[in-house]
């Protein structure tokens, strides 16, 4: 009619609710993303995609845990065995029997401001390789429990070795032992039949962790609990990289997917920290506030100075990575890191090249064959940067190797469940144990350049003589790194 453009008030009423919603994930994105990249990746996702973006923010860039985290915080103080009651607010203390060297005391510094946890003296870890050496250890302590078995876990495959977990601890169940296992939620999907229908059919008490879930909508994909835990009568815990399943029974030439790992068994006073990580991660699951075990607390078994560090998405700070990074820079002769996967942050290749300029032996071994091709080949992507500045990098041969070590100067080592990628530091539940113990340490050492004598050195020029088409899948892999 006279030539005007008749709009229907149904797409008025579209546009402006694209507007708003765009507008309100964009803004939500600018306030509460720490890393500018991330930020402007979802801004302008948000911006691009009607309806799309936002929905795709909602679902996958809004942190829901740490606002459920600091809303369970009363409920989660725990009591603590009698001698390690301490504040929340509290700094950690060196304990007046430690001999941490002198220079060690400021990453020690660290580390107690970032944890707010004490170290703690007169631990034992004891290295265990292998599903050959983990599970008969673990096995046993569950079999001699009296008071309780708490187990958490990212994959438990109930074929296999994964049957005699759950016998054992159905078994326990059964002479009154008070058993809690949790799952990762996504990790119990890996295999099948799923651990939990296992675990129920002998009456163990099982949870998972952030399950997907339709109804009420529950799409947590990248908030996973990668923490490995067993801790038996509050007096023994293990912990390391390792999964339950057959995969690592390494020795097992025949078996297909054999992998290398390493985990750990702690005896004495730092065990009551481990435990504590595992109540507080069920207290989140099912909403059950259980107090630290009645057992006396643990005794001084060893000389280790110890401590236990948490990190995740529901924490304020990145724990782990600070904690990390001051490693680097306190290191004095040399620093060896083995993991599976290597993607680390700026701030962290800034911190390895420096210490490599001031003439630490630096070295980081890697798989040469690795079960997650992306990771290897985004990780390929920013090797020469280190190479370039005197970071060694070897490729150890195969099978797949899952250990997880960071040891400086023979004196301090790191263990635990992280990876060096933005997943472990900045989107999993991780846990990992600071020793300070330099018998452990050189034991760490030594199986560390045994690893690196039958390993292959990686040069600038190979990874400069890399065919265009495999630099350019390496470029692109490394594009997603955030999310591998």
């Amino acid at each position: 009619m006279n030539g005007e453009i008749q709009i229907n008030p149904l797409h008025w009423l579209i546009l402006a609710l694209h507007v708003l919603l765009s507008l309100y994930t964009a803004g939500h994105a600018l306030l509460y993303k720490r890393d500018p990249r991330a930020a402007f990746a979802w801004i302008a996702v948000s911006l691009s995609f009607p309806f799309v973006g936002p929905l795709l923010y909602f679902l996958f860039g809004i942190n829901r845990v740490r606002t459920r985290g600091r809303q369970l915080g009363p409920a989660l103080r725990l009591r603590l065995p009698a001698g390690h009651e301490r504040s929340e607010n509290e700094t950690g203390r060196l304990p007046p029997a430690a001999e941490v060297s002198w220079e060690y005391r400021e990453l020690a510094r660290i580390s107690d401001a970032v944890t707010r946890r004490p170290l703690l003296d007169g631990n034992h870890v004891e290295l265990l390789h292998n599903g050959e050496q983990a599970y008969p250890a673990m096995l046993e302590a569950i079999d001699a429990a009296r008071h309780s078995v708490y187990l958490s876990t990212y994959i438990f495959d109930t074929r296999g070795v994964g049957h005699c977990f759950v016998d054992a601890l159905g078994n326990a169940v059964a002479r009154g032992v008070a058993v809690r296992v949790l799952m990762d939620g996504f990790g119990e999907l890996y295999s099948l039949p799923w651990a939990s229908r296992s675990l129920k059919r002998v009456k163990v008490p099982v949870a998972r962790f952030l399950p997907p879930r339709l109804l009420p909508p529950s799409f947590h994909v990248n908030l996973r609990n990668h923490r490995k835990i067993l801790v038996v009568d509050g007096s023994i815990g293990f912990t390391g990289g390792m999964n339950i399943g057959d995969r690592h029974m390494a020795a097992d030439l025949a078996n297909p997917s054999r992998t290398v790992d390493a985990h750990f068994r702690v005896t004495g006073p730092v065990v009551s920290q481990i435990e504590e990580v595992f109540l507080k991660d069920w207290a989140f699951a099912t909403g059950e506030v259980r107090g630290a075990s009645d057992v006396a607390a643990s005794p001084a078994q060893g000389q280790a100075i110890c401590r236990v560090i948490v990190d995740g998405p529901d924490e304020d700070l990145d724990k782990l990575a600070m904690v990390l990074i001051g490693a680097v820079s306190a290191a004095q002769h040399s620093l060896y890191i083995m993991t599976p996967y290597f993607l680390p942050s700026r701030e962290l290749i800034s911190a390895l090249q420096a210490a490599a300029l001031r003439g630490v032996d630096v070295c980081v071994i890697l798989p040469e064959k690795n079960n997650q091709p992306l990771a290897h080949w985004a990780a390929r992507n920013l090797l020469w940067e280190l190479l370039h500045w005197g970071v060694q990098v070897y490729y150890q041969p195969p099978p797949f190797v899952h250990s997880k070590l960071f040891v400086v100067d023979e004196h301090y080592v790191q263990v635990g469940t992280a990876n060096i990628d933005p997943r472990s530091l900045r989107l999993n539940f991780e846990l990992a144990l600071e020793i300070y113990d330099k018998n452990f340490a050189t034991l760490i050492t030594e199986h560390f350049n045994s690893v690196r004598a039958r390993s292959k050195c990686l040069t600038v020029d190979q990874m400069d003589q890399r065919p265009l088409p495999v630099r350019l899948r390496d470029a692109l892999a490394w594009l997603f790194s955030p999310y591998l």
